[in-house]
């Protein structure tokens, strides 16, 4: 697979913009989205934060794969990283993130106690990749509407301050994406969850790699959505064939609208209406 390399100019003033706030911050929020932990996390955001406290969450955590979340959980716990998971459309999961700081900045409190200085509210910066959710998490935290949400990479544009509470606030940030995706398979990862524009990369490339990801690690799903008898991982075209005449991806002449199906696919894959899939296992990575 070709190295994929693209860096947009919005991205490198995204990461100017962090590193220049990073001092006035205690603690860092790192997205990443539960169903691809390991390619949503930037390795540009672990060089920039350095020795910052970091909280991992693994966000859209309702969309994963349950098993796998727990192993991945379990995973970064073992590394030594404080990590949560939360599903930001679910207002109950982010009652564990105000805990998790007063663990994890306990001593600044005491320093600064000793020091007399009077109680202060925690300084985070949210950070992560492009459709993360950071502006869905940002608002459940906050409990209102104080940044723009959208299904599509690219919403959050600017640094903003965000106050949560007298003990928390905010500093959201747009999202970073990396020079170029050395590690093979990263970008069609990112591309199956949305993360990155349907233009990068070729539509029959992504759902390729989809449809044999999922045939083989959640044998049957693809079946049971499309009522079709068999995947053949050697022969794409039959099994679009077979989706397309299940969905009636038809055009004139009852030939098969290819690109209709592999959209189709897509976004079924998208929005879990073929299952709640993991594109990373935890057994790959230890």
């Amino acid at each position: 697979m070709a190295q994929i390399q693209w860096f947009p100019g919005h991205m490198a003033k995204a990461r100017r913009l962090v590193e220049a706030k990073m001092g006035l911050v205690d603690i860092v929020f790192e997205l990443l989205d539960a169903r691809i932990p390991a390619a949503s996390a930037n390795p540009v955001i672990a060089e920039i934060i350095k020795n910052k406290p970091r909280l991992i969450i693994l966000n859209k955590a309702d969309l994963a794969d349950q098993i796998e979340l727990i192993k991945w959980l379990n995973f970064y716990k073992k590394q030594g990283f404080n990590a949560v998971t939360t599903n930001s459309l679910a207002g109950e999961s982010v009652n564990k993130i105000l805990p998790e700081c007063d663990k994890m900045l306990a001593s600044i409190a005491t320093k600064e106690a000793t020091k007399g200085l009077r109680p202060r509210a925690y300084r985070a910066m949210v950070l992560g990749i492009p459709n993360v959710g950071k502006s869905a998490f940002i608002n459940r935290l906050a409990k209102r509407s104080a940044t723009k949400t959208g299904d599509k990479p690219g919403v959050t544009q600017a640094q903003q301050y965000i106050k949560v509470s007298d003990k928390l606030e905010l500093l959201d940030n747009p999202g970073i994406l990396w020079p170029k995706f050395e590690v093979p398979g990263v970008g069609m990862k990112l591309s199956l969850v949305g993360s990155i524009k349907d233009e990068i990369l070729p539509l029959e490339d992504i759902v390729a790699y989809g449809i044999k990801y999922v045939s083989t690690n959640y044998p049957g799903l693809i079946e049971k959505r499309y009522q079709i008898d068999t995947i053949d991982t050697n022969n794409l075209l039959s099994t679009y064939d077979a989706i397309g005449r299940s969905r009636g991806c038809l055009l004139t002449g009852n030939r098969i609208d290819y690109e209709r199906v592999m959209r189709v696919f897509l976004d079924d894959l998208r929005h879990q209406k073929i299952g709640n899939i993991n594109f990373e296992k935890v057994e790959d990575y230890v």
